[in-house]
Formats: structure tokens, C-alpha cells, sequence
């Protein structure tokens, strides 16, 4: 008998390891997508448009972006340099893309040749390296048929080389400018040549003379025997941009079919010529800020502006001058940001004092308050999220109406002080803010904007606060290495911890809070029975990074949140590192490395030596900014994603689990064909329990569709509980990929009035399935309202239309006019819808 428990006993402890095993690889497998850069949309270097013309693509730190101007959405390309991307590149066909970094080779021009789109060893080799500059190379353009190209060089001269010896061919040099090119180019179909100074001359050259293709030789072959024609350039003409003798120019481009010129200038200018004769064709001023970088579309229509110093991209058709892609991100760093419930939009706070309110669907800011005359600490949506808490250090606490997009309310407290944290209960009508200087922590009433109550006891600056969702407790961490509960109706102090400070967050289920700590440690505590339940040491987990001033490689966890399931906790800091632990066992599950750019101090471990100078670290002695990876890093409560803040702008990791090969109860019998002979033998139900097992999206989605609309009701009332929730979790993400919308929606309403009762019962346990849904449905009823209205508004026209042409009895009744006419007010309706996004509200 005794053999017999043991036995049993051994089978459960194996069965819950299993289990153990397959929560954390689940864990795992989620936020394996390549990281995603949303809150930053331009650094530096130049922007290139896509062959087609639609999309721009974009360098943001070591990565690119790539913007749709016509889907309007933004993705992150896949790849990461090792420093800031400082010039980017297009292939003509738009399949591959070359980016190069602050490592570049001086006055020296080296020649590759491309790779092919098979994977090779060394795809790249070098063809030639030409020399003869005697500053660094700025600017390259190529001829027509690549025999010739053209380099603009900092010793105020530009340089034509062939890239194949030609008979009497010698390097050209064209000098005569007072300044640094910035711009050479070829015509098109031509080797006349133009070149832009900084200091706003435009230089033409003609070209003399002829080539013939006897005498030009490749690289495999010796040169043919011609006929001796030199090719010599002549200044042709030469034009001035009168901007005044303080604007500078600073970027150039040129359309070759149109032979149009755009140049931008340090004050925000650009201009359009024409050239050769120089005419202007348009001029606008489109910021206060240096534009760096300025790029055409394949037609002409569009021209992309980047301005650095404000990270500021736009899109602009200077033949309608309207905006097509008006964005903006924080031009300082980004120090707190917070999920909106559905996991919709994000909210981020910067140095710069603003506040953004970002889409999470396509990537852009439609939104930007800069009410604040100071820093941005702390951003909180209220629950409902129709309403945006931001405190900053300008000493004011303000309510912004996310309907109207104003700011409604404005919170202050008796004596001028600097708020660090803002929090808002589970009603929306208490908001809470703690200070760095009085260390106090002040409560308000939304409704009357009044100050309600005062909070004192912390000894030092407040680093935390936070409600707790199920209870009126208010949670507070300081840096006097405390943490205190509050009673909101009593204002007493509940309990008090000593060895704890930085930041706090309370569990979804309100039963446990954590504490990240200044030591690397995050402890656990019981909020019911007021006692420590757990730690976690994460000495050894982040990255040990130094900075040149850093005389230790140690660092600090300063912010932590739940997972929405309440059984993972993530937790980062000031470190390139982010973790994610397991709340009951107190262990590591993974790693995130938020950057690998170089450009940014602390992500060496191990600095060199030579660095070091009487005067102290190279690094030091130029006045930069300080690159400092901010702190706060909140997740989406919805379980999908999860997002940080840092000098690299805004870091979303999502869940994409469709190239993961994760079975569930997989046995012998499951399999493919085995799926597919029962769906074509109409056992749908057999099918859809095989297809959830084997969990193939691709084998689930055809077996879910060929399954008829009034089978339905009876397919989902045969389901049994363990796969329920995975083919709701499939229907979910039907709802926002499949073109099906209302067979899935059919889908949906069975299940959930079959098995509703049963998810709300389980509700604490399905809340990141409910609320993916939640946000599917919303997404499609403003996709579905927005082209109702504008079908709406066209039917109305067109009926309108019909009745004047019926009240007047001279005009022919015929279908000619109002189809023309019909045509032209579609068109318009298709390019408002496309770019309504943009024009709705500037960033």
C-alpha cells in the first residue's frame, strides 16, 4: 500500500512539473517577435522612399522603420547595427536595403559589389577604392548606365571617376564653390552635372565629348582599342539661393525625370527649382528646427522632410500642399508611458514636457498636449480610458479629455512642489500624486478639482504609488525604504516595511503587491495578511554595462508590473536588460535586451583603456547628451505585448505565435491528413478538436471555414472545456486578420452565448482573452463606422445630385454626368479616408 501512494505520489509530482514546464514555455514562447520602435519616428541620417513610392523608410537610432503612407501603419524592419544608422539605401527593386553606421571611411570612396539575393559566405566584395578627395566624402550620385559617378568631398569640390578604366579617361575635380558640397548629381540619360555648395550655390556643369562603347572596359577584360575622345566639363552656369547670409543649407535631392532641385535649410525652408534654368517653383517653411534630410518619391508628388533635432518626420505634396505623414516624436528622452485598458493606445511623457498618445495598431502619434512647462514624471489612464493623468515637474497634476482632446482639469497643491508620481483609483474620481520635494503625497477630486487631503509619514522623495484595484488601499514607495498603505476613507497608515524603495505594483487581483528595490531585489508582499511572501535576487541578471564615469558595473531595478494573468512580473531599470520572473517560483524565465547600439553609453562591459585621458574619459570631454536608459517600463494589461521607455524612443515587444510549433495533448493519431479526412467527411466537430490539438493556424482556419454557418451552433456546443479558450483565443485573432468578419462574428456570438456563462466564472483567469476581444470588436466597429460615414455622406451626395437633375427638366437624364461626377467625389472620399489619420489632429 505504502509502494502504492509512493508511486502516486511520484506520478503528481511529475505531472506538475510537466505542467510547470509547459507555463514557462508558453511563457517563453510569447514576445519572441522582433521588437517593435513606435514612439520615435526620425534621429538621424537620410530617409528614402520605397520603389512604389508609398511607403518611407527611416533610421531611428541602429534600426530603420518603415512608414505606409497609403495602408497607414509603421513597422520596424527586422535588423540592428551595432552603431546609429547614419546613411540608408534602397535597392531598385525594393528587396534589399543597405544601412551604414557612424563608422564610415573618410576621404577614401570604396566600391562593392552588390550582393544577389542567394545567400552567400562574403555576399560582399570590394571592387575598387578610388582616392584623390583631400577632406571626407559628403555626397555620391551615379550617371545613367553606372560608368561614371560623382562625389561632393568637404574640401569644397566635387569628383567624377569612372567605375570601369576608360581609354584617356582621368579623374575630373569641379571646383569653384567657397563650401562644403552637400549635393552632386547627374542629369538623366546625361553626364552634364550639378552641385550644391552649403552656402547656397548651385553650380552647372555641361559635358563635352562623347563615349563610345569600344572604349570602355570591365574588370575581366582588357580595354579595346579606340578612337582618342577626352571628356571635359565646363562651367555652365551658376545660380544663388538668396536666403539671406545666415541661412544655411543643409540637405539637397533631385528628381531626375522632372529635373526638379529641393533644398532645405537650417531654418526650416525648403525650396523647389527647376532646373536648368533655376525657375522656383514652390517655397514653405515647415518647422523652426534644421531640416537634415530631404528625399522625392519615384513621381515627384511627395517629399519627405526629417529634422533631427526635433524628431520630426513629414510628408508633404507640393502640388495640393497638403500634409500626407505629419509625425513627431519626444525630441528628448522619454522618461514614463502607460497602456490604455484595451491595450489600444499608449500614452508617453518626456524632458520635453509633452504628452502623446500613440496607436498601437498603426505605430503614430494622432495626438500631443504640451500643456506642461516642464518634465513629464508620471502619465495614468483612468479605467474607462476616456480620461489622461499626467504630473510633471512644473508642480501641476493635469486631466486630459480624450474625446474632445483638451486638457479639462488642472490639479495644484497649496505650495509650489515637484510631483514624480501620478495614480487614479478604480472609479476615476480620486487621483493621487506624490512629491519629490515636501514628500508628501496630495489627493484631489476630479469632479470639483479639489484638493481633498494630505498625505505625509515618507522621509523621502515618493518613487511609487498605486491603488490597489479590488480594495480602497493606496500603496506608496519612497526612497526612505518604505513602503505604506493607505486607508482612503480613514487616511491612517495601515503597515509599514523597512529595505524596500524605488517603484511598486499591486498584483491584477489585488491580494499582492511587489517592490522593486535599489539592491537588484524584488520582494513580494501579502497586502491581507501584511507580511513578506517572496524574493527575487536580480543582482545577476541585468546587464552589467559601465558608463565611462562608472566606477562599478552595478546596477538598479527601478520599475516593475504584473502581467495580466498575475503570474509573471516584469522588472527593469538602468540597464539594457529587462526581466521577466515567475511569481511562485521565484525564478528567472527570460531575458530582453532593449538596444544593442553602441552609440549609447553603459553597454560595454568592459571599457578600454585607452580612452582614458588627463582630463578623464574621451567620452566626457564632448558636451552629449545624457543617453541614460530611462526607467519606466509598464506592461499592456491585456498579456499580449508589453512596452519600455527608453533613449531610444518607445520598445514594444508583442506575442506572435504563429511560427511557434506548440501541440497541446499530441498523440499519434494527430495529424494533418487525419484533420482534413474528417473535415471532408463533414465530422466538423472531430476536425476542429484535432486542428486545436495539433494547434497549426493555417489547418485550423480551414477547417473553421469549411464549416457551414448553420453548423455552427451545433460544432459549438459539442466543444468540451480544455478547448474552449484555445479557439476563442483563434477567433480573436480572426477578428483582426481574416476578411471574414462576419462568419467569425458568428463564431463569436455562439461561443459566447454556448459557453458564456462559463467564461464568466472564470473570469480573473480569462481577463487577457476577454480583453483581446474587447479590442478586436472595437477595432472593427470604428473601421466599419468610419467607411459607413463615408458611404453615408456619398449616398447623400448622389441623391442629392439625382433630385436637382429630376427638378430640372433642360438637363439630359443621363447617367454620363453623375458617374463622372461620382468618380471624381469617390476619389476624394478613398484619399481622405487614406490620410484622414494625419490631417485630424497635427503631432
Amino acid at each position: 500500500m505504502a509502494t502504492k501512494e509512493r508511486e502516486e505520489l511520484g506520478t503528481k509530482k511529475k505531472e506538475k512539473a510537466t505542467k510547470l514546464a509547459t507555463r514557462q514555455k508558453k511563457t517563453i514562447k510569447k514576445y519572441k517577435q522582433a521588437k517593435q520602435r513606435k514612439g520615435s519616428v526620425y534621429r538621424q541620417g537620410n530617409v528614402v522612399f520605397s520603389a512604389d513610392g508609398d511607403c518611407v523608410v527611416s533610421p531611428v537610432g541602429n534600426r530603420a522603420s518603415v512608414f505606409d503612407l497609403k495602408n497607414n501603419r509603421s513597422w520596424t524592419l527586422p535588423f540592428e547595427n551595432q552603431k546609429n544608422i547614419s546613411r540608408i539605401s534602397l535597392s531598385p527593386d525594393g528587396r534589399t536595403i543597405i544601412a551604414v553606421d557612424e563608422v564610415t571611411h573618410g576621404k577614401h570612396i570604396k566600391v562593392w559589389h552588390a550582393p544577389d539575393q542567394s545567400k552567400e559566405f562574403a555576399p560582399f566584395s570590394i571592387h575598387q577604392t578610388y582616392t584623390g578627395l583631400y577632406d571626407d566624402a559628403v555626397c555620391i550620385d551615379w550617371a545613367s548606365g553606372s560608368r561614371f559617378f560623382v562625389v561632393g568631398s568637404r574640401d569644397m569640390t566635387g569628383r567624377i571617376f569612372s567605375l570601369f578604366p576608360v581609354k584617356n579617361f582621368v579623374p575630373v575635380t569641379l571646383s569653384g564653390h567657397r563650401n562644403t558640397v552637400i549635393g552632386c548629381y547627374f542629369e538623366d540619360k546625361s553626364l552634364n552635372t550639378y552641385t550644391v555648395s552649403r552656402d547656397g550655390a548651385l553650380l552647372c556643369w555641361k559635358c563635352q565629348g562623347s563615349l563610345k562603347d569600344s572604349q570602355v572596359s570591365s574588370s575581366e577584360t582588357d580595354s579595346k582599342q579606340g578612337d582618342e575622345i577626352s571628356l571635359h566639363w565646363k562651367k555652365k552656369a551658376k545660380h544663388y539661393y538668396n536666403q539671406g547670409s545666415s541661412a544655411e543649407l543643409t540637405t539637397t535631392a533631385f528628381h531626375k525625370a522632372s529635373q526638379l532641385l529641393i533644398t532645405g535649410f537650417h531654418t526650416g525652408l525648403f525650396t523647389l527649382h527647376e532646373l536648368p534654368d533655376f525657375i522656383l517653383i514652390h517655397t514653405l517653411s515647415i518647422s523652426q528646427q534644421a531640416i537634415e534630410t530631404v528625399a522625392v518619391n519615384s513621381s515627384g508628388e511627395w517629399l519627405a522632410f526629417g529634422c533631427s533635432n526635433m524628431g520630426q518626420l513629414l510628408v508633404w505634396e507640393w502640388q495640393s500642399e497638403t500634409y500626407i505623414l505629419k509625425q513627431q516624436g519626444h525630441y528628448h528622452n522619454m522618461n514614463t508611458m502607460c497602456y490604455s485598458q484595451d491595450g489600444h493606445f499608449v500614452a508617453t511623457g518626456g524632458d520635453d514636457g509633452k504628452v502623446k498618445l500613440w496607436n498601437m495598431m498603426s505605430g503614430f502619434c494622432f495626438v500631443t498636449f504640451n500643456e506642461h512647462s516642464c518634465a513629464v514624471t508620471g502619465v495614468v489612464f483612468t479605467p474607462s480610458s476616456q480620461v489622461l493623468f499626467s504630473c510633471s515637474l512644473d508642480g501641476t497634476v493635469r486631466a486630459f479629455d480624450l474625446h474632445r482632446y483638451r486638457n479639462f482639469r488642472t490639479f495644484t497643491s497649496p505650495q509650489a512642489v515637484q510631483f514624480s508620481c501620478v495614480t487614479v483609483d478604480s472609479s476615476g474620481e480620486v487621483v493621487c500624486a506624490g512629491s519629490l520635494d515636501t514628500f508628501e503625497i496630495f489627493v484631489w477630486s476630479v469632479k470639483t478639482a479639489r484638493l481633498t487631503e494630505v498625505l505625509s509619514g515618507h522621509e523621502g522623495p515618493i518613487s511609487g504609488l498605486v491603488f490597489s484595484p479590488l480594495q480602497p488601499l493606496l500603496i506608496s514607495g519612497s526612497w526612505d525604504k518604505t513602503v505604506r498603505l493607505w486607508n482612503m476613507f480613514d487616511s491612517k497608515l495601515s503597515w509599514e516595511t523597512l529595505s524596500v524603495e524605488s517603484d511598486v505594483c499591486v498584483s491584477p487581483d489585488g491580494t499582492q503587491v511587489a517592490v522593486a528595490s535599489l539592491d537588484c531585489r524584488i520582494t513580494f508582499f501579502d497586502i491581507r495578511a501584511g507580511v513578506e511572501v517572496g524574493t527575487v535576487e536580480g543582482r545577476r541578471d541585468l546587464a552589467l554595462g559601465r558608463k565611462p564615469s562608472d566606477k562599478i558595473t552595478a546596477k538598479s531595478m527601478a520599475s516593475s508590473n504584473y502581467s495580466a494573468d498575475g503570474k509573471c512580473v516584469l522588472a527593469g531599470g538602468r540597464s539594457k536588460r529587462v526581466c521577466l520572473y515567475h511569481v511562485s517560483q521565484k525564478m528567472l524565465i527570460k531575458q530582453f535586451d532593449i538596444s544593442g547600439n553602441l552609440s549609447l553609453d553603459g553597454m560595454k562591459e568592459f571599457l578600454h583603456g585607452g580612452n582614458m585621458t588627463e582630463a578623464g574619459p574621451i567620452g566626457l570631454i564632448d558636451d552629449k547628451s545624457d543617453n541614460d536608459l530611462t526607467p519606466t517600463l509598464p506592461g499592456v494589461l491585456k498579456g499580449q505585448s508589453w512596452a519600455a521607455a527608453s533613449s531610444e524612443g518607445l520598445v514594444v515587444y508583442s506575442l506572435e505565435s504563429h511560427d511557434v510549433f506548440d501541440p497541446f495533448q499530441l498523440e499519434c493519431n494527430v495529424t494533418s491528413e487525419r484533420i482534413c479526412q474528417a473535415s471532408s467527411n463533414k465530422e466538423h466537430t472531430k476536425a476542429l478538436i484535432l486542428s486545436l490539438r495539433l494547434n497549426e493556424s493555417e489547418l485550423i482556419c480551414q477547417v473553421m471555414e469549411a464549416v457551414e454557418p448553420c453548423d455552427i451552433p451545433l460544432v459549438t456546443h459539442s466543444l468540451k472545456e480544455p478547448f474552449i479558450e484555445r479557439l476563442m483565443q483563434f477567433i480573436v485573432l480572426q477578428l483582426e486578420e481574416s476578411r471574414h468578419l462576419h462568419f467569425y462574428l458568428l463564431w463569436c456570438h455562439y461561443m459566447l452565448t454556448v459557453h458564456g456563462q462559463q467564461l464568466k466564472s472564470q473570469a480573473s483567469g480569462q481577463s487577457v482573452l476577454l480583453r483581446s476581444l474587447q479590442k478586436s470588436l472595437v477595432r472593427q466597429q470604428q473601421d466599419l463606422n468610419r467607411i459607413s460615414s463615408s458611404n453615408t455622406y456619398a449616398l447623400s451626395y448622389i441623391k442629392a445630385f439625382g433630385d436637382m437633375l429630376k427638378s430640372d427638366n433642360t438637363i439630359d437624364r443621363t447617367l454620363e454626368v453623375p458617374s463622372i461626377l461620382v468618380g471624381k467625389e469617390e476619389k476624394r472620399l478613398n484619399e481622405n479616408d487614406v490620410h484622414q489619420s494625419f490631417k485630424h489632429k497635427p503631432s
